[in-house]
């Protein structure tokens, strides 16, 4: 009689915990996170079914992982960087020592999955061990690395992994040869907090007998705690606010793990019972790779002082990397640091003599730092790479002459151009025309500016070219025609700069201010005099001084119209 009345209770309390779970409204946003969520939440109560199944056998496991594996690397569908490649290298060359102190040996594999905000790593079945570039760009010690690798492998040393496709068949109900079908964020979805806090001692472990610090996995999550922080006020200063896509994914990452301060407290305790004697970390050998990342989204930006401090900072790790150094030097370069960006451009043509890519900049920078010399210095350094020189080196040095005074050699050219068939004549022509309009010899540059576009009407900056020649001249019409001619996202702000000149010059001062405006809106260096002046001609300097200064008198009067 008892089991009957237990059995109606168990019933009666099952029928109310539905009843209450339909009537009770989800409110659940839609994000990439959503997945995450799903195996978060239901992770608790899969831990709590019956093992019903036998453990599959470790070439089975392998099986399987090679099998999820290779799908995911086809649905990806992309081909792998330079940068990737390196990466993958660094991660297999850390974690080798790591896999071969672990229990089970199992053919660990290490993959690299570029992105800035996959803040994850993650293991599959048969020792597939994967790293997102987010988690990695947090990074700045090999030890720390070793920690998280020590972490993913141990979750398929202790059957984790394989435990985890054992759950998703039974409750998918299909067929072990069917589970490439699992979607791969149920591996990127945490454990359970037993599961994660044994893979946190036990990857640590093997991370300290690799010769890695233990303090490598304290200083991780204290990484996370900073972040899990961040996520919790949801900081409102751009330093410090995290994309709503990094966001997302930290819900999902923070929900299915274990709170950090919970997680460092554990390393502590062990590296107090266990003696662990405090170690040097070593540097993360590809942080380099982050820190021209990160210049590289600076100058994007058009944060040109952090993109310089980051490209620095990357090539302190790593010299001489060619990314880095053209970061460097148009960063440079756009903060009216012409002599530094020389130097940057120089250091690279130094390994690629032959390159007309930097060679021109190069010219460019030494004549906006000081027009006498710099074809006394554009002359040294050709004479010091020998027979390697750029295809346009005549052409640059010429106009280089032409700004030191002497105009012969340019004339010289100039003739031989007009006289050939050369397919590359209309953009000699166009060059042979700017160095004239940085002499101040308009009527020349328009010349030749104009026989260019002919030739080659595509040509968006030619366009750009022959209308600040054309205001020069006073042809404000024709400029102003010139200049909506040709639209290219690429010489934008520019085109608009000049549009807006011709229009100040020709007295109509709101097309010129609206112009104006959009144009150093997108191109900051507009608003550095001292770069204005360097690579254009007074009249150009003066106008973009005038309407900066009737810019700031028209905010004057809007904030004295709100008082």
């Amino acid at each position: 009689m008892k089991r009957w009345i237990a059995l109606a209770g168990i019933v009666l309390l099952g029928v109310a915990a539905v009843v209450v779970s339909e009537r009770r409204k989800v409110e659940a946003s839609a994000s990439p996170a959503a997945l995450l969520y799903l195996v978060a939440d239901s992770e608790q109560e899969l831990t709590r079914m019956p093992v019903r199944f036998t453990r599959m056998s470790d070439a089975e496991e392998i099986r399987i992982g090679d099998e999820l594996a290779h799908f995911y690397s086809q649905s990806a569908d992309e081909k792998k960087q330079p940068e990737t490649v390196v990466i993958e290298k660094y991660l297999a060359q850390v974690g080798a020592p790591l896999a071969s102190r672990a229990h089970r040996i199992l053919p660990y594999k290490f993959h690299y999955l570029p992105g800035p905000y996959l803040i994850n790593a993650f293991a599959l079945p048969g020792g597939h061990i994967y790293v997102g570039g987010g988690l990695l760009a947090l990074m700045d010690s090999e030890d720390e690395l070793a920690a998280v690798l020590g972490h993913e492998i141990e979750h398929v040393d202790h059957y984790h992994c394989a435990e985890r496709v054992q759950k998703e068949q039974a409750l998918r109900r299909i067929p072990l040869g069917g589970l490439v079908a699992i979607p791969i964020e149920i591996f990127e979805a945490g454990y359970s907090k037993d599961q994660e806090l044994e893979a946190d001692r036990e990857g640590t472990r093997l991370a300290v007998q690799a010769g890695y610090s233990a303090n490598g996995a304290i200083r991780m999550f204290e990484t996370f705690q900073r972040l899990f922080n961040e996520y919790q006020v949801r900081a409102k200063t751009p330093e410090q606010e995290l994309s709503q896509v990094a966001q997302q994914a930290l819900e999902g990452y923070f929900r299915s793990h274990p709170l950090p301060s919970e997680r460092i407290a554990q390393v502590q305790t062990m590296i107090a019972s266990e003696g662990w004697t405090p170690r040097a970390e070593r540097d993360l050998a590809v942080a380099y790779i982050f820190w021209t990342a990160r210049a590289q989204e600076a100058l994007n930006a058009n944060k040109y002082q952090q993109a310089e401090q980051f490209a620095m900072r990357s090539l302190k790790l790593k010299p001489d990397q060619q990314k880095a150094l053209v970061i460097l030097a148009q960063a440079r370069f756009a903060q009216a640091d012409f002599v530094g960006a020389a130097a940057s451009y120089r250091k690279l043509l130094n390994g690629n003599p032959a390159n007309d890519s930097l060679a021109q900049p190069y010219a460019l920078a030494l004549a906006a730092a000081e027009r006498k010399s710099a074809a006394a210095e554009f002359r040294r350094w050709l004479d010091s790479v020998g027979s390697e020189k750029p295809s346009d080196s005549d052409v640059l040095l010429s106009g280089l002459t032409l700004l030191a005074g002497d105009p012969a050699p340019l004339h010289g050219l100039e003739l031989r151009t007009k006289q050939s068939s050369d397919e590359e004549r209309p953009v000699r022509l166009g060059a042979l025309g700017w160095w004239y309009y940085q002499a101040g010899n308009y009527e020349s540059a328009a010349e030749l500016l104009g026989e260019a576009v002919q030739e080659r009407p595509g040509d968006a900056k030619l366009w750009v070219e022959r209308t600040w020649s054309l205001i020069e001249l006073r042809r404000l019409s024709d400029a102003i025609q010139t200049a909506n001619a040709f639209y290219d996202e690429a010489t934008k702000s520019e085109r608009l700069m000049a549009q807006a000149v011709a229009y100040w010059q020709a007295k109509q001062p709101v097309q010129a201010m609206s112009s104006f405006e959009t144009a150093a809106a997108g191109q900051p260096e507009w608003t550095n005099p001292r770069w204005v002046k360097a690579l254009y001609s007074p009249l150009v300097a003066q106008s973009v001084q005038e309407m900066q200064a009737e810019q700031e008198r028209r905010r004057q009067a809007r904030l004295a119209s709100k008082r």
